[in-house]
Order: structure tokens, then sequence, then C-alpha cells
């Protein structure tokens, strides 16, 4: 039985001579990962213009632009190229390759459209961007039902909730109701509890492979400890808003966070870049949930603490896990050169600038978000350079994908 933690991650090689020919559409990661990647950059550098000089969208807010296409563009980018990618080695089954993916990443390219079109055109680009989660949905469905493991069939209900909070995200975007804010809300945490699952089952995995004497722990109730609290967390959060209840269980999936980085971590991690770039990812998610915590009682600022959970914990794990299995799933070795080291260090520096900055008040507010940005985009621009090669064109080793 094949489990996501034993998604097969390419023999390591150097060919001989270059690989020859484009291979864009041989597998899920490779369109998916290059959108997100065009997308990281070009969508933060857009939304730095506008913000400097703020102007309106057809239908969008330009805060509500920016936090719709990091979420429903940028990050379910990854989310689909990963998916389809690790669903084919769970469970054997084929997922879209060629033509049918080549349409499917056009669909989700013509949802990035979706605010730049005529005002009299909403109706029909809304109905693009909603179309490309049922589609990515049925294109899933299949290989997941079939599959032994059953527990691999929870992504299907994680993105219908994904795909319910767009459709909540539209509806006021078209003017039917005010529930822009709640979708946005149910896409973070549906992101966030789908990284949670997906980093219990391969971070563990990682660590021992990469180092020698490692032995990361598993532990079934703090396993269940973590999505009972997480769950109750973003209920209380929901229904009773600035208060103690969601404040007690934000502690609590801090806490649990914690113990599990604890559980797996080794000195040796730090030693290599492409290991710990996704430990520092779960680092900002404990991070972003003590200062959610603080956030409830009025002790930080709530949309800064938000950024540490969403350019923090999703936007860190998500560039290391795509620098990860776009080395793999192309059969090279797994490592990162100088240049991405520096991507991994920019990342968090943006972090670091748009979380912690503007509390200190040494820079202006304005300030805070054009550095952040500004070393998010030049993160991006050096993944695209260093994986464009890597995404389009063919295994090293020969093989299919």
């Amino acid at each position: 039985m094949t489990t996501l933690s034993t998604i097969p991650l390419g023999d390591p090689g150097s060919p001989a001579s270059p690989p020859r020919g484009y291979a864009l559409f041989a597998l899920g990661f490779r369109p998916f990962f290059l959108l997100a990647a065009i997308s990281g950059l070009a969508l933060m550098l857009l939304w730095l213009w506008f913000w400097l000089s703020p102007t309106g969208f057809n239908h969008y807010s330009l805060v509500g632009w920016h936090s719709h296409e990091m979420l429903f563009g940028f990050s379910l980018a990854i989310i689909a190229g990963f998916l389809l990618t690790a669903v084919r080695n769970w469970t054997g089954i084929d997922t879209p390759t060629g033509t049918p993916l080549a349409l499917l990443a056009g669909l989700w390219f013509a949802g990035r459209l979706l605010p730049f079109v005529p005002t009299t055109l909403v109706g029909l680009f809304v109905l693009i961007d909603l179309l490309f989660l049922p589609a990515l949905i049925t294109a899933l469905s299949r290989p997941l039902v079939k599959a032994e493991n059953r527990i691999n069939r929870l992504f299907l209900p994680l993105l219908v909730m994904m795909a319910v909070a767009n459709l909540l995200y539209h509806l006021e975007a078209v003017g039917l109701l005010a529930t822009s804010r709640s979708g946005i809300s149910l896409m973070i945490n549906s992101i966030l509890l789908l990284l949670i699952f997906v980093s219990g089952r391969v971070l563990p995995f990682f660590t021992d492979k990469a180092v020698t004497d490692a032995a990361p722990r598993f532990s079934k109730q703090r396993e269940q400890a973590v999505y009972a609290l997480f769950l109750l967390w973003a209920l209380s959060d929901l229904l009773l808003p600035n208060s103690w209840p969601p404040m007690l269980f934000a502690l609590g999936v801090a806490i649990t966070q914690a113990w599990r980085l604890y559980d797996w971590h080794h000195p040796q991690i730090w030693n290599k870049p492409i290991l710990w770039v996704l430990f520092a990812g779960l680092v900002w998610l404990v991070v972003g949930f003590l200062l959610k915590a603080m956030a409830q009682i009025g002790l930080f600022a709530d949309n800064l603490a938000t950024h540490a959970l969403t350019a923090g914990a999703i936007g860190v794990t998500t560039l290391g896990m795509m620098a990860r299995v776009a080395l793999g799933h192309t059969g090279r070795e797994i490592g990162a050169n100088r240049v991405m080291v520096l991507a991994f260090i920019l990342i968090n520096i943006a972090v670091v600038i748009r979380v912690f900055i503007p509390v200190t008040e040494l820079l202006s507010y304005p300030t805070c978000i054009t550095l952040s940005a500004v070393a998010w985009s030049i993160c991006y621009l050096l993944f695209s350079i260093i994986y464009l090669p890597i995404l389009i064109r063919p295994r090293i080793d020969g093989r299919a994908g």
C-alpha cells in the first residue's frame, strides 16, 4: 500500500547531457508549480503597484482581490500541483496529463483574469473561477475513491470546503450576500488544515530520509489533539470571535504544533536548507497561532497575526514543498543551491517585516508592506529562474512524469 510518506522522490543523479524536449504537461506539478511561481511574483508586484496608487477593480475591493488571489490563485495552484502528482503515486491510477492537464491549468489561469475584465462579463468570469475546484475534484475523485488507503480521501472534503469558500467570496463580489470575509476565513482554515495533515505525514519521513540518525517520534494522542484543537479553534473563532474560548484553543493549537516539531526535530536539519525551510514554515504556524491567541484579547493586531499564518506558515511551507517535490519528481538530487537558499531566507525575512516590524514602529506601515512585498517577489523571481528549466524539461532519468 502506498501512502503519502512513501511518494517516490525520484532517482538522484546527473544526466550525461541536459534532457531534450518539453514535458510541461507530463505531470500535474509541472504546470501548476510554474504558474504558482509566476503568480507569486506577478500578483505580489501588482498588489504593491495598486496599493501604492490605489485603484478599484470592477467587482473586487483592492484588499479583497489580494486576499482572493493569494489564496484561490497562488496557494491553490500549489495544492493542485501537489495533489495531482501525489495522488497518482498513492493509487497507481493516472491523473490528468497532456491536453486535459493543459485545459485544467488554462481554467486556473482564466480565473486569474477575473478582476481585469469589463463589468458586463463579471458573471461569466466568476463562473470560470468557480469551476476550477470542481474540475480539480473531478480529476482526483476516481483515484482517491478507488484507493485502498481511505485516509487519503480526506482531501476530497477539504477541496469541497475550498469550493464553498470560493462561492462565499464571489456571492459578495456579484452583490448577492455579504459573505466574502467568511469565504476568505474558510479558505485560510482549509489550507491550514491541509498543511497540518500533509506535514504530519511527510515531514517525519523527509527528516528520517535526510538525517542519518534521526528518529522522528509519532504519537497518536498528539495527532488527535492537533486536529481536535484546530477544529475547535476554527469553530469558536467563527461563533465567538474576540473572546476567551478561541484564545485558549489557539494556544492549544500552538502548543500541539510545537510538540510535533519537538518530536520531529534533529539538530542536523539546519544543515539541510531543503529540509529546514519546511520546519521554518511550521515554526510560523506555531507563531501564528500564538499571535492569534494574543489578537483575541487585543494584545496583537489580528491582520498581522493572519499574515503570520498565510505568508508565514502557508507561504514558507509551500515554497519548500515545491522546491523538494519538483526535484524529486524530475529525478534530481534533493538539495538546494545557493540561489534557493537565498530564496528561503528572503521569504522568511518578508514575513518578519510584514508581521513584526509594524509593531515596532521602526518603519512606517507602507514601508513595511513595500519591503515585504519586494523580498517576497525577489524570492519567487529566483525560484522561477532556477526551476523553469526543471519544470519544462523531461526527467533526467528518462522515466515518465
